[in-house]
């Protein structure tokens, strides 16, 4: 069964691992929510959807959290709503968007999950500090500062995937 530790039969310790079934299930109620599904329809890094962006955050968070035997299910719910925000931060027409979005965006991501979802500690940690270092308090959690670091890698693969289509030659 997911999550439990079990013995084979030569007395070796067996972790179960990550199913894609048990992270949908731990989401669901938050990936099918229409104001989150609605970031399909905000770009994140220039070719991919924010709503593809959170969901692999969430999952890569998932199971790395499971495999190290942390709290997989708030890593999991914390980075499908690490970017939960509805504006277009490259929006030139709105005042000081562009300029602050880095140090804003997480405590509008934290305060629109709790308008709509029951967000735990760890949760919330995640949310606020997965800018880290930017954010300047550290995250209070090994989950957040996995999240915090699946997140920029994340990013980063998104953004070298639309480089490499940008110049074929990379």
């Amino acid at each position: 069964m997911d999550g439990e530790i079990t013995k084979d039969n030569s007395q070796n310790l067996i972790i179960a691992e990550p199913s894609i079934n048990e992270f949908r299930s731990i989401i669901n109620d938050i990936a099918t929510n229409p104001n989150v599904l609605s970031l399909k329809n905000r770009v994140q890094h220039k070719n991919k959807s924010r709503y593809y962006h959170c969901l692999c955050v969430s999952f890569y968070s998932y199971a790395i959290c499971k495999k190290l035997k942390l709290d997989y299910v708030s890593a999991a719910r914390g980075a499908m709503l690490h970017d939960f925000y509805y504006y277009d931060w490259r929006d030139k027409n709105v005042e000081g968007q562009k300029k602050f979005h880095a140090f804003r965006h997480p405590r509008i991501a934290l305060n629109n999950a709790k308008d709509l979802f029951d967000i735990n500690e760890l949760e919330e940690d995640i949310i606020i500090k997965h800018m880290w270092p930017l954010t300047l308090r550290f995250p209070a959690h090994r989950e957040s500062y996995i999240v915090t670091l699946v997140d920029k890698y994340c990013a980063s693969r998104e953004m070298v995937k639309m480089l490499r289509k940008k110049f074929k030659f990379l």
